[in-house]
C-alpha cells in the first residue's frame, strides 16, 4: 500500500523529469510530443496532377451517329464514331462541366485511344466504334440538348 501511495508517483515524476532533460529535438521529451514547431507543408498532389489522371486519349475524328435511349431511371447516350484508321480502342464519352448542363446543353467528348502500332486505313464500316453512357434522371433535369463532340464533327440530340 505504501508503494502505491508514495513510490509510484515519485517514480513517475522522476522518469518524467529525466525525459524532459533530453534535448528539445529528441522524440523522448514528452513535452514536445504534441506541440508543433510551425506548419510543415507537404504536397499531397504533385504539380500537374497524377499521371494516371491525365487524359491521354484524343477526340474521335467524326461523330457519325447519336441516339438517346430512354432507360429506367435515366437515359443511355449511344454514339458511333469513325476514327481515321483501324485499331482504335478504349472509347468513352467523357462529360464536360462535371456532367452539368450549360444553358440546357449537356456536352460529352468522344475520347478514344490510338493504336500502339501502325495499322491500315480499312473501310469505314470496319473502323466504326460504338460507345454508350448512362445518365440519371437527376442529371437530366433542365437538359434540352445532349451534344457529343469529335474533332471534325459533333452531333446533338434534343429531348
Amino acid at each position: 500500500m505504501i508503494f502505491r501511495r508514495f513510490a509510484a508517483p515519485a517514480l513517475l515524476t522522476a522518469s518524467l523529469l529525466a525525459l524532459t532533460a533530453c534535448g528539445g529535438s529528441a522524440s523522448l521529451n514528452p513535452f514536445t510530443w504534441f506541440s508543433s514547431n510551425g506548419v510543415e507543408e507537404v504536397a499531397l498532389i504533385p504539380e500537374g496532377g497524377f499521371l494516371e489522371d491525365r487524359e491521354n486519349r484524343e477526340l474521335v475524328a467524326d461523330v457519325i451517329e447519336l441516339e438517346v435511349l430512354r432507360a429506367q431511371g435515366g437515359a443511355i447516350i449511344r454514339a458511333k464514331g469513325l476514327p481515321p484508321r483501324l485499331g482504335y480502342w478504349n472509347a468513352e464519352l467523357v462529360p464536360e462541366n462535371f456532367e452539368k448542363a450549360d444553358n440546357g446543353v449537356l456536352t460529352y467528348s468522344f475520347r478514344i485511344s490510338e493504336p500502339r502500332y501502325r495499322t491500315q486505313t480499312g473501310r469505314p464500316q470496319q473502323r466504326e466504334v460504338y460507345v454508350g453512357h448512362f445518365v440519371s434522371d437527376i442529371k437530366l433535369q433542365g437538359v434540352r440538348t445532349i451534344r457529343v463532340v469529335g474533332t471534325k464533327t459533333s452531333r446533338s440530340a434534343r429531348r
